[in-house]
């Protein structure tokens, strides 16, 4: 997978692992929002470890400017871990929901064999609409977002997405040592 380049810019994938306390999420967003960098996607959940939770954050940038947010993102006091996924080596995902007008017979029978060729599901039926779940890459959901355009959508949800390195690699292989990412925050 090739990553996307706006001028000299390319899409990075920060996976960081904080304390699951309030505001955490917003603190780091905050660190985003002071440098000026625009966060693409942005996506918070448990992880693997209890009290742990992961945040995977997409943003177009240069490779010193990430590496200079990762560095900040590491002198935060919850932050656990940071690391720059490579976007060669890492799965990345996200969930599309679709609605799409499908008043006739045969428009729900098309729509239903597009949703077979893209593994999507579809999730609720109305009398005039077909709701699709979909889970896959971005340009996978965004191809089959453009064939239902011909249908109408009447409305699309997406998350943000989310990434894990493939392998044996995880998160916590480029862990630095537990005393240096806690210098400094314990002697406050």
């Amino acid at each position: 997978m090739k990553p996307t380049v706006a001028g000299d810019r390319q899409l990075y994938t920060l996976c960081i692992l904080v304390e699951d306390i309030p505001g955490v999420l917003s603190q780091v967003a905050r660190l985003f929002s002071r440098k000026g960098y625009n966060i693409e996607s942005i996506v918070s959940g448990a992880a693997d470890r209890p009290g742990i939770t992961r945040i995977s954050i997409e943003l177009l940038g240069t490779e010193p400017m990430i590496e200079q947010i990762a560095a900040q993102c590491r002198k935060l006091l919850p932050v656990q871990a940071v690391k720059i996924l490579d976007e060669h080596t890492c799965i990345r995902r996200e969930i599309a929901l679709i609605k799409v007008r499908a008043c006739e017979r045969s428009v729900r029978e098309e729509i239903n064999q597009l949703a077979g060729i893209f593994r999507a599901n579809i999730i609720d039926v109305g009398r005039e609409t077909l709701t699709l779940w979909v889970f896959g890459s971005q340009s996978k959901n965004a191809a089959l977002i453009e064939i239902l355009q011909d249908f109408g959508i009447l409305e699309i949800a997406k998350t943000g997405t989310i990434a894990i390195e493939r392998g044996r690699s995880t998160i916590y292989d480029d862990d630095k040592l537990k005393e240096e990412y806690n210098y400094g925050k314990n002697v406050l």
